[in-house]
């Protein structure tokens, strides 16, 4: 049997990233909290500020994984 040069391959490679949706999430959160606070909201800049700290200490920590593999 001949292989045809233009035959699909019999494996699909799936990439492992999905998107950048956590990184994205922090952003807007620091972005909530900078204009939170410029209106006078205490509480929630602080909240935004944890949760994107969070955010961010995840990616970094996924993304460090990531490398080492």
């Amino acid at each position: 049997m001949v292989a045809l040069p233009f035959a699909a391959p019999s494996t699909v490679t799936v990439p492992l990233q999905s998107g950048g949706g956590l990184l994205y999430y922090a952003v807007v959160l620091v972005i909530l909290a900078v204009v939170a606070g410029i209106a006078g909201f205490r509480g929630i800049v602080g909240l935004s500020f944890r949760v994107a700290k969070f955010l961010i200490v995840i990616f970094l920590v996924l993304a460090l994984v990531t490398f080492l593999l």
